[in-house]
Formats: structure tokens, sequence, C-alpha cells
């Protein structure tokens, strides 16, 4: 039997703990047998979270023998204890399986498994953790990243992904597909697919002289607007315009008017039913083409599986090549 032992930290976020303990508790062979037995293991018998304090039965020598270790995110990403990180460092050296969840990236990445290795987190800590852990090739775009012996998965939800994902490469498809029906989550969301960001606009200094110019964008998004007009109704040259526009957003003009129309066809595509030809000239793209190239671009994926995504609507297949 695979033993799955899940490292509970200090202020543990609940779901991300027991979203990989339900999948993998959850999993059946085709006569009825478990391959996991899923343990908790913690420095301390107690482990507080928001709103009531976990029991524990097993501390950290539980992870001496476990064939694969799930790391779930914590409230405070601040640094793990010496003791946690000796822990997975020799379960590293011993070949176990180690994986995150969302903001547990940065306790692997404290214990310098993740150096050199491609890594996600949720898209909201990517930053941080290429900032912090410099050598880690962090991947903000996707749902989980494989290194093999090293997991990191993004969000709670990416999380079970990530889960299935081991369960398919242990015990194949068919089990992997009846844990995925068993847990009500989809079994096909592949590794690579985009973690659906909000692009949110760059902060604009309150009271900026830019700020009717980017209301006027807003309000005008169908229709051409090009770095002359803005630089026009800003009574600037385009050069000094661009200059003055990336000192106040930290980007580009174009590059504010292409997050501005993909998050009208974001909404469009959430709360409407129209057709993809008329997303693509409310949001300003012009033809559909353009559309499902740049939406793709900035979002990570088509604005049909988008839309699938967001609608409950099965997407249609593509075939590449």
């Amino acid at each position: 039997m695979h033993t799955v032992a899940i490292l509970v930290l200090d202020n543990v976020v609940p779901f991300d703990m027991a979203a990989p303990f339900q999948m993998f508790s959850w999993t059946r062979l085709p006569d009825g047998r478990r391959p996991y037995r899923v343990r908790l293991c913690a420095e301390s018998p107690e482990v507080p979270t928001e709103g009531f304090a976990l029991r524990i039965d097993r501390g950290l020598d539980g992870l001496e023998d476990a064939d694969t270790i799930i790391v779930p995110g914590c409230d405070d990403t601040g640094p793990p204890s010496p003791r946690v990180v000796a822990a997975l460092r020799e379960a590293a050296r011993a070949g176990t399986r180690i994986a995150s969840v969302c903001v547990g990236a940065f306790v692997l990445a404290e214990a310098g498994l993740l150096d050199g290795l491609r890594a996600t987190t949720h898209w909201m800590a990517t930053d941080d953790l290429a900032r912090r852990f410099p050598d880690v090739r962090v991947e903000p775009d996707v749902l989980y990243v494989d290194n093999g012996g090293i997991l990191t998965s993004a969000g709670a939800a990416a999380g079970l992904d990530m889960c299935l994902h081991m369960i398919r490469r242990d015990l194949g498809s068919a089990v992997a597909a009846h844990t995925a029906r068993m847990s009500v989550v989809p079994l096909e969301r592949e590794g690579g697919q985009a973690q659906f960001i909000v692009h949110e606009h760059p902060p604009v200094p309150r009271g900026s002289a830019l700020e009717p110019l980017l209301e006027w964008i807003e309000d005008n998004l169908a229709g051409e607007i090009t770095l002359g007009a803005m630089a026009g109704r800003s009574g600037m040259s385009e050069r000094t315009f661009s200059r003055r526009f990336r000192e106040q957003t930290g980007t580009t003009p174009l590059q504010w008017l292409l997050r501005a129309r993909v998050r009208r066809a974001q909404y469009l595509l959430e709360n409407s039913d129209h057709p993809i030809e008329r997303i693509a000239r409310q949001a300003g793209f012009g033809s559909p083409t353009a559309f499902r190239e740049r939406f793709r671009r900035v979002v990570g994926t088509t604005p049909h599986a988008y839309r699938a995504a967001f609608q409950g609507k099965k997407a249609p297949s593509v075939t590449v090549g």
C-alpha cells in the first residue's frame, strides 16, 4: 500500500489539506481495495487553523516511510521551521515524491527542493515566489508542474488536478477516472492549462491626468483606439505620452489597452451567450481571428474553453496539426 503523508503546518488552509486527503482516501482499485494509506503529520499534536484546531496523530517521523508527501498551503508564507526543512530535504534525498498545493510551494522552495526546477503556485503569489527564490523557474499560468519527484500546483482546485495526475501516473486512467467521479471533478484538465488569471490593470495614482483618458478608453473599447488618438486626447506627442504613461502605470499604453479589451471579453464570455464574432467586435479586436490569438496569448486558453469553464458548457474539441 502506498503511503501519502500530508504535512500540516500552522495556519494551514483547510481546503488545501482536505482536498488531497479526500482524493487519495476515495481511490479504489477495480477489486475495491484501497491503494493509498493517508496520514496527517505535523510538528505538534494540535495545529491551529482559521476557526478550529486539528488533532494530529503522527509527528514528523510519519514522513520517514511515506511514499508521497503533500504540503498544503498556509495563511502565512513565512519560512518553515528548521525541523520541517530538514525532514523534507531528507525525504527528497530518499527519493520520496513531494508535492505542494497552492502556496505550499514556498515551503518546498525554502527547503531548496525547487532550485533549478519549474514550479507554480497560486497566481496571486507567483511574483512573490519568483522574487524570493530567483533560482526557481516560476510558471505563473499553469495548473500544476510535474518534475518527476517534485510537483507543485496552483490554487486548491488545481491541487485536485495534480492529485488526479499522480493517481493516474500510479494506477492508470481507469482508476483515476473513478476517483474523479467520486470527487465530482473533471479528469481531463491538463497541467499546462492556464489558471484563468484575472488580469488587473496596473494602478494609476489618484488624481492622475490619465484618469479621464482611461475612462474614455473603457467607454470606447469597441472602436479603433490608436496610440496617436490617446496621445492627442492627452495633449502630448506620442513619445512624451508613452513615457509618462509607463512612468505612472508600469506598462505601455497599447499593453494597457490589450488588457482592457481582454477583461471586457472575459466579462462577456462569462455573462452572455453572444457569439465569438460579436464579442470580438464588442471588445475591439476587429476580427475573430485576432481575438482568438490575442485572448489565448494573454489568458492562456481559447475563448471557447474559457466560456466552457465559467458557464459549464462543453468546450469543442480542437485538432492541432
